[in-house]
């Protein structure tokens, strides 16, 4: 592929990521991809065959985004090593429902289960290294649980309090003014109450 088709194929993600970001995951359209790329609505097939193929690189961008936010937020600190895994947890579970509700388009794209069946959005090399590093956290709480399995729950977790805060309900429920106070609780429900 040509410098200049790599262009246009990132013009065409770009334009995708902007469009998802700023009006939802329902915009987007290979016809209105293309016609903010300014080029035809045929265009974009030459360098994605299917609609999936264009809407997985546009969600590959989401996790990539995510993945950035994540590790800079629980990097060490100090340096030494020795960072507080539940500590990291919490600043994890932080940057993913920030991310969530911030980018509302974004992320049901990135979690749609059409891109996720087909095989296309490459789960593999996208959710799964963040889903590493919980599982890595998680077994550094709890050394004697499966970590996978419980950074699983944890996850599933995390994405019902994105969704339900998203849609205002558990506000409601609740009363709480921010997610934190749940956030807590699942860690405290998934990890055992924290050590003081």
């Amino acid at each position: 592929m040509s410098e200049s088709e790599m262009g246009l194929r990132d013009r065409l993600i770009e334009v995708g990521v902007d469009l998802v970001t700023r009006e939802g995951a329902q915009s987007l359209t290979l016809r209105e991809i293309a016609r903010r790329a300014g080029v035809s609505h045929g265009a974009p097939r030459r360098y994605f065959p299917t609609h999936l193929d264009l809407l997985s690189a546009i969600a590959r961008r989401g996790f990539a985004d995510l993945g950035a936010r994540a590790e800079t937020a629980i990097g060490d600190d100090d340096g030494d090593g020795d960072a507080n895994p539940r500590a990291q947890l919490m600043t994890l579970g932080r940057v993913y429902l920030d991310f969530a509700l911030a980018q509302r388009g974004m992320y049901e794209l990135m979690f749609r289960h059409d891109l996720l069946e087909s095989g296309t959005l490459g789960l593999r090399e996208t959710s799964l290294p963040l889903f590493g590093v919980l599982v890595d956290l998680v077994g550094r709480v709890r050394p004697h649980a499966d970590a996978a399995v419980v950074a699983g729950a944890l996850w599933a977790n995390l994405h019902g309090i994105a969704q339900l805060w998203g849609w205002g309900s558990l506000q409601l429920a609740t009363g709480a003014e921010d997610f934190v106070p749940l956030l807590t609780a699942a860690l405290d429900a998934h990890l055992g109450p924290e050590e003081r």
